[in-house]
């Protein structure tokens, strides 16, 4: 008998409720900040920017949320997503390891961004809001935020980095065709566009810039809400269902990770992954499993940036978040792997980081291409370049295990495919793909910006 490559549940075993790491942690996150009193943000103050139970669902105390029947009836398009057993990849390496992915890259927008998308527009739509506004780097999470605006009858416009909307111009046609409305950032649409704009006609964008500028669509407009893709704790809270599933599975294969690995740019989908798993480690049901969070060395915020209070966007409108940022100045490189180019990450995913429940790496551009090209030749499948750097910290474990002559169980999320890359895979396969150093100056400069604040009455 052939052994089993696919690990698949039924629509019944679609996971109810999401898990909220908050009641977990190590210790109490520490409050996001009012930008303009220092003050802890509280509920009401988030009311004009995000959906009411977005709000609440940011703040819940409770280690359980019910996933609304609208949102798993939707769900039920593409989720339960695949488990897979790399076993071509194993023989590739000769590893004694047994490597499975997550495959996200089965919802329609093809990653694993609906996931929050679908809740996040569900509960706008509930609430009456008529427009949601976002950012998005490469694309995939404005393409999420269209593909669920067209099911709930909101539209949706989106701000996209200017150096990933150039990079990935059949991104901006997939938001069309859900009914997106599209902008390079910066645009001259907002000031905060026009600011970066005048001090730099030229400018690749951020993602820090482009949420700028969608927040400030959103609160000129009083029937228009802002939905964030990842960092924030409501939408670590509905990327669980990835983690969920993907335990249920194992459990079906008689397995349990020794290490877990997913890539990083805000945090949604590597905490999304990691957090059930994680949530046995902190509880004590389950001891022993490493987390590892794969960066870019282009915007290495985990690895070389600073654990302190900083805005979520470039002008300063967003409250002041707790996490480990290169500065919300810094314009990382326009490297291909656009949904890894934010400047922070989530609160939670740092404070375990700072507590030592998850460790960094950080890889440059051509290593990650490789690997994505040679577990295309192995596995068949073209991964987007920011899931490339989850498989290239998977395979580094797999290959300290064959080192070590030991049969260790890697589990990395693919968290999209890489269809719309496909200008960056030439470019590495003509030996063009640049890599970025970023001198310790680069860093230092940006990290000299951040704002010097303390919690007002926290």
């Amino acid at each position: 008998m052939l052994a089993v490559k696919k690990y698949l549940l039924s629509e019944d075993d679609l996971p109810t409720r999401w898990y909220n790491v908050l009641p977990d942690l190590p210790r109490p996150l520490p409050p996001p900040l009012h930008p303009a009193t220092h003050r802890p943000v509280r509920p009401e103050d988030l009311a004009p920017l995000l959906a009411d139970e977005v709000v609440a669902q940011e703040f819940s105390p409770h280690r359980w949320i019910d996933i609304p029947d609208e949102v798993r009836e939707v769900y039920r398009i593409w989720r339960p997503s695949p488990l897979v057993r790399a076993d071509r990849l194993e023989k590739a390496l000769d590893t004694p390891a047994r490597i499975y992915f997550k495959y996200e890259a089965v919802s329609p927008a093809g990653s694993h961004k609906p996931n929050t998308a679908v809740p996040q527009v569900f509960y706008n739509a509930r609430q009456g809001v008529r427009r949601v506004t976002t950012e998005t780097g490469a694309g995939q999470w404005g393409s999420a935020l269209s593909f669920a605006g067209s099911l709930f009858g909101v539209e949706v416009t989106v701000y996209m980095v200017r150096a990933s909307f150039r990079q990935k111009p059949h991104r901006k046609t997939l938001m069309a065709t859900w009914g997106g409305e599209v902008h390079p950032s910066p645009s001259t649409r907002t000031r905060a566009g026009r600011d970066v704009l005048a001090r730099d006609p030229d400018s690749p964008g951020s993602l820090g810039i482009a949420i700028s500028e969608a927040v400030e669509d959103a609160l000129a407009h009083d029937d228009t809400r802002f939905a964030l893709g990842s960092v924030m704790n409501h939408v670590v809270l509905h990327q669980t269902v990835i983690g969920l599933e993907a335990k249920r599975q194992l459990e079906i294969a008689d397995d349990y990770p020794d290490v877990v690995v997913g890539c990083v740019g805000g945090g949604s989908n590597f905490s999304g992954l990691a957090f059930p798993f994680l949530a046995d480690t902190l509880t004590g049901t389950r001891t022993g499993t490493r987390f590892v969070a794969a960066e870019p060395a282009a915007c290495p915020t985990l690895t070389r940036g600073r654990l302190a209070y900083d805005h979520p966007d470039t002008a300063g409108l967003g409250p002041l978040l707790p996490m480990r940022t290169v500065g919300h100045g810094f314009i990382p490189p326009p490297i291909h792997a656009g949904g890894l180019r934010f400047h922070g990450d989530a609160p939670t995913l740092c404070l375990l980081h700072d507590e030592g429940y998850v460790e960094a790496r950080a890889y440059d551009q051509n290593e990650v291409f490789a690997e994505a090209v040679r577990f295309a030749r192995a596995e068949g499948f073209v991964m987007a370049p920011e899931s490339a750097h989850a498989l290239r910290g998977a395979v580094a474990e797999a290959l300290a295990a064959r080192e070590a002559g030991e049969a260790r169980t890697v589990l990395f999320g693919l968290s999209g495919h890489g269809h719309f890359d496909m200008g960056a895979f030439d470019e590495f396969l003509a030996g063009r793909l640049e890599d970025y150093a970023l001198p310790a100056e680069q860093i230092e400069a940006a990290l000299s910006a951040l704002p010097d604040v303390t919690a007002a009455g926290a």
